[in-house]
């Protein structure tokens, strides 16, 4: 931020951490570090154009919006995995997608909403059928040792939770426009819900409602990730013995250039279930981190694999009709039947 101001690092500060929901948020964080309504906007448009703010908007809780989302490993002839990928990468859901140094060679995220008539495990072995995949397996997070949860650069996969609570279409409406960035004027949530069936008195309401149950983690500003000179990024895999999962998984999430750690299933041809990912300033520092946390554990049998093409890399839209139409194109009868 060197050609960035007190007062604009002020303002950042402030958008970083939660936004008021009322009428005229502006105005009130305007007040908070003294400065005038039509200065935030300005500034924060500023903020924007400079690409320091992303957008502000909701960050909600797959889990608790009723999600369930999924890491999923797949393997496909190398000569047709690029035509795999934007089979894959079509859906909706699918918010990372890429290929991987390894005979499981394409590997995503995908989620689907409450509503999915197919389900998670149907939409995964259908796309697998589409896409051509040799091997598909799924990998669900069983256990999170390390790094928070992130509805769109969300690492892992979780079911929703047991006390999570059904929305109301009103609310599934309010879902909607909340991702949206909100508008720079002086009553952002007026312009928001303009020509929706959802009031703006309604669409504040809905949201402080959200933040109360979870799901909704925050509304404000949303910061492009930045790694500090960091290029390099590793998924290290590790085979620990099933009854010594809590152990290791708890001392691999200790290091610090460690900034996940999960517990995943695994299966007769893929037997490493903890995964950790680390960031270095090259491959070959990555490599050097990841044999100095198997000679800190005397963990031996492990695999660093390395994103050698990105396909796709987006947040997720939740409740939008283009999963629905997904569906509706591509599920024949029989799948939706197998659901």
């Amino acid at each position: 931020m060197q050609d960035n101001d007190q007062r604009d690092r002020d303002l950042l500060g402030a958008l970083q951490g939660e936004l008021p929901l009322v009428s005229t948020p502006f105005a009130v964080i305007g007040q908070q570090i003294d400065m005038s309504e039509k200065e935030v906007i300005k500034r924060t448009d500023k903020l924007k154009k400079e690409g320091l703010i992303r957008q502000i908007s909701a960050t909600f809780d797959l889990r608790a919006l009723g999600y369930k989302s999924c890491l999923v490993a797949a393997r496909v002839r190398p000569e047709k995995v690029d035509d795999a990928a934007a089979i894959v990468g079509a859906h909706p859901g699918v918010t990372q997608n890429y290929k991987r140094n390894h005979d499981f060679n394409l590997w995503f995220t995908i989620a689907v909403s409450p509503s999915s008539r197919l389900g998670l495990e149907r939409t995964i072995a259908l796309l697998g059928e589409q896409a051509g995949c040799e091997v598909v397996r799924a990998l669900p997070t069983i256990r999170q040792f390390k790094g928070a949860g992130d509805s769109s650069e969300h690492h892992g996969s979780e079911e929703p939770g047991a006390d999570s609570t059904p929305l109301t279409p009103s609310e599934i409406e309010a879902v909607r426009l909340l991702q949206r960035d909100l508008p720079l004027q002086p009553r952002p949530f007026d312009a928001l819900s303009r020509g929706s069936s959802v009031a703006p008195d309604e669409l504040l309401a809905a949201a402080r409602l959200l933040v109360v149950r979870g799901q909704i983690r925050r509304f404000g500003a949303v910061i492009p990730s930045r790694k500090g000179g960091f290029v390099a990024t590793a998924m290290g895999v590790w085979k620990v013995p099933e009854d010594q999962t809590e152990e290791f998984g708890a001392k691999l999430s200790q290091h610090r250039s460690v900034s996940h750690c999960y517990l995943r299933p695994t299966y007769s041809d893929w037997p490493y279930n903890i995964y950790t990912t680390v960031h270095g300033r090259s491959v070959d520092e990555c490599e050097s981190i990841i044999n100095d946390l198997a000679i800190d554990t005397g963990l031996t049998e492990k695999q660093a694999l390395y994103p050698t093409r990105e396909y796709k890399r987006t947040r997720l839209t939740f409740f939008g009709p283009e999963a629905d139409e997904w569906e509706a194109g591509h599920a024949s009868s029989q799948a939706m039947a197998a659901s």
